[in-house]
């Protein structure tokens, strides 16, 4: 078995790739699958942006994904799925119906249009472009966190948001995988730092090492939302090498979430679009399925949590004209 890289590419079949425009300051990360899997996902921001992921309710006929795209940009950003999937095409990939390959993927979206680059991009976004673009990146092993692909144009309240990731293997050895952009109407750390909400599952010292602070104290538990709470989304990817059902694809998304709650305060706002996709790449079938379920479900939701502190943690602000929060290591250096 291959040395962890805790990262999502730790399951087999996948890879990933960025791509960002640095004037726009906003991006777009593919996630490539080379091989069938089974996918389902669960959406309980107020206000989510969008594409196939109806295809994703285990009632719905499509099973297996080409790919997950995650991008920057609201409702403009949605262009990037048009990219990856135009890419994948020329590659051969997707559904072949007569003469025509139609790849699938499904897309969600953050709102990244304040945060001081220019979006005054005239007659088309560059979206479909960095679409095309990541998916031309997309590679197996190690890739870059922090301001990234979907995480480039990322804030949360107090610090710069980002692209974050993380993995680890259940007591049976079946590996999970999450990656997340990170882009909170909130925060992911208890007050203005230095300790993440997430910092009792972290492992080493992966965002830091600070752990949870011995107490809350009770102004980190007041209400702190950016911006007069303008429509904000963390939206994230899981996957395991587990042979899952779609309807166990989609118990495994539901639990996964739980890690989102855990790692930022507050989730699932009525003007967010938080978003979570969960991929089974059936590599290895299930002992006793309610118990090596709930192991998988619950290292997603740890998973999760780390992978969003991280993409706080590695961000780096992109520029002058940046106009969020500052970065989490310059202030904790």
């Amino acid at each position: 078995m291959a040395a962890r890289l805790n990262l999502i590419t730790d399951i087999a079949g996948l890879r990933v790739g960025h791509a960002h425009d640095a004037g726009v300051m906003s991006g777009v990360t593919a996630v490539v699958f080379d091989k069938p899997n089974v996918a389902s996902g669960i959406t309980l921001g107020g206000a989510p942006g969008s594409r196939d992921t109806t295809l994703l309710d285990p009632e719905m006929t499509v099973q297996s994904l080409d790919a997950v795209v995650l991008s920057g940009g609201s409702l403009f950003g949605l262009d990037a799925a048009g990219g990856v999937v135009s890419f994948l095409r020329g590659q051969g990939r997707g559904v072949r119906i007569g003469a025509a390959n139609v790849p699938i993927a499904a897309q969600a979206i953050v709102f990244d249009l304040v945060n001081g680059g220019d979006k005054d991009w005239g007659r088309m976004p560059p979206y479909w472009e960095l679409g095309w673009q990541a998916a031309e990146s997309a590679a197996a092993g190690r890739f870059a966190l922090g301001t990234f692909g979907g995480g480039y144009g990322a804030s949360t309240v107090n610090f710069k948001g980002g692209l974050g990731s993380a993995s680890t293997v259940t007591p049976a050895g079946f590996r999970v995988g999450a990656l997340a952009v990170v882009n909170a109407v909130g925060s992911a750390t208890v007050g203005d730092g230095p300790h993440f909400w997430a910092g009792g599952l972290e492992v080493g010292r992966e965002f830091g090492g600070h752990g949870l602070p011995a107490q809350v104290p009770a102004k980190a538990l007041q209400l702190r939302l950016k911006g007069g709470a303008p429509p904000s989304t963390t939206i994230a990817l899981v996957a395991t090498d587990a042979r899952l059902s779609k309807t166990e694809a989609r118990r495994l998304a539901i639990m996964a979430d739980n890690g989102l709650v855990r790692a930022l305060r507050p989730a699932h706002a009525p003007m967010d679009g938080d978003t979570v996709i969960a991929v089974a790449m059936l590599e290895r079938p299930l002992g006793d399925p309610n118990l090596d379920l709930t192991e998988i479900g619950l290292a997603a939701a740890d998973c999760l949590a780390r992978a969003i502190a991280r993409g706080v943690y590695e961000a780096a602000v992109p520029g002058e004209a940046w106009s969020g929060p500052p970065a989490y290591r310059d202030v904790y250096p």
